[in-house]
């Protein structure tokens, strides 16, 4: 396969452009406007932010694409799907609220918010992919129902898959919650009984009350648990952990081919930023500090391609001082190779990110090969 092009910018800023006409050149040059987007609906994917978090995209940056749209003819509208943890977007009318405080109105962007699957999730249908791990994916109805497809990327970190990417955005975030509880429903969470403090923040982040408390130890069913890893990341003691890391593996496969089921048989573009690289997603309620300074924005129209650069210039980056990175790589006296280390590891030894790339080549996705064009 020949090298997908992916398109760069960096957030340098001057008086004659500033970083929303940026945006657009990038897109421009990108070639976007190859699309014909005449009277079409045309689905932005986007992560709205979990209520109190702080990292998530300026609303700015939607308007930008939007805007575009329009200017080219088409219909757009953001859109994202209910969560399947407990939060503040899992619903529709919660997930509008916290949408609309975080900036995301019509008034904002110039455009309406559509949930993809409806009030409570169950919105769906079925995309017939017949991949290795997934036969029909559960595709949010409102972004299926869209005649082009376009992700906007916040590219940061996260604890069951290394980053938050373009896939991610794509395959779980458009995932139904049926669909999100089928590509989470391979590995199952167990407690170290001699780290738990029996806290009981496993418990109020569980949608379906998986963990309980019992003797001051929290233990977890594996009969109500469908393996999101919410309370991996909400242990303040860090007892918490898969069983199999094979698991993280087939969640990343299951996200490739989520993500080739949204975006087959119609026109597709891409775009990450590389801002505020927190080292969790933001469906976390709140944020830590980056694990890297900003890089810049690419867009493409290869997703896997756009994954692959965007890691690449992530690793390619300093650990920022005080962050998760920068005590990870002190703490493995990695401080001197900081610079040739794989930071997403490094920030989350179990996550697996390179296999869920392998795999989206292997299904046809895209390439890991591309020509990094800085404009």
């Amino acid at each position: 396969m020949d090298k997908s092009k992916v398109y760069f910018a960096t957030f340098k800023a001057s008086g004659q452009e500033n970083l929303l006409q940026k945006l657009h050149r990038l897109m421009k040059t990108a070639g976007v406007e190859k699309i014909d987007f005449k009277d079409k609906y045309a689905a932005i994917k986007i992560h709205f932010g979990e209520y109190g978090n702080l990292a998530f995209l300026r609303p700015n940056y939607a308007r930008v694409v939007a805007d575009y749209v329009k200017e080219l003819g088409g219909k757009p509208f953001l859109t994202d799907c209910n969560t399947l943890y407990v939060g503040s977007r899992k619903n529709a009318i919660d997930h509008l609220e916290t949408a609309y405080v975080n900036g995301f109105s019509p008034y904002q962007t110039g455009c309406h918010v559509i949930i993809g699957d409806g009030l409570k999730g169950t919105d769906e249908t079925l995309v017939p992919i017949n991949g290795e791990y997934v036969k029909e994916a559960k595709i949010g109805t409102a972004v299926m129902d869209a005649d082009i497809f376009i992700s906007l990327t916040h590219f940061k970190g996260h604890e069951m898959t290394g980053f938050g990417g373009a896939l991610k955005n794509i395959g779980m975030g458009c995932g139904s919650r049926a669909g999100k509880m089928e590509q989470h429903c391979e590995g199952k969470p167990s407690v170290d009984d001699v780290l738990c403090v029996g806290c009981g923040a496993c418990g109020r982040i569980c949608a379906h009350e998986a963990p309980v408390i019992t003797n001051g130890k929290a233990v977890i069913d594996h009969e109500k648990c469908v393996g999101c890893g919410r309370c991996l990341a909400s242990c303040p003691k860090d007892a918490i952990q898969a069983d199999f890391s094979d698991s993280i593996a087939v969640l990343n496969y299951k996200i490739a081919e989520y993500s080739l089921a949204v975006c087959k048989d119609r026109p597709c573009f891409h775009v990450s930023l590389i801002c505020d690289v927190s080292p969790n997603c933001d469906c976390h309620a709140e944020n830590d500090i980056p694990i890297i300074p900003n890089v810049g924005m690419l867009a493409s129209f290869d997703p896997v391609a756009l994954d692959q650069a965007c890691a690449d210039l992530c690793n390619q980056m300093p650990a920022v001082e005080g962050s998760i990175l920068s005590d990870n790589l002190e703490k493995h006296n990695h401080e001197e190779h900081a610079m040739e280390c794989d930071h997403f590891h490094m920030t989350h030894p179990d996550a697996q990110w390179k296999c869920g790339i392998a795999h989206a080549v292997k299904i046809g996705l895209g390439t890991d090969q591309y020509e990094l064009i800085r404009i």
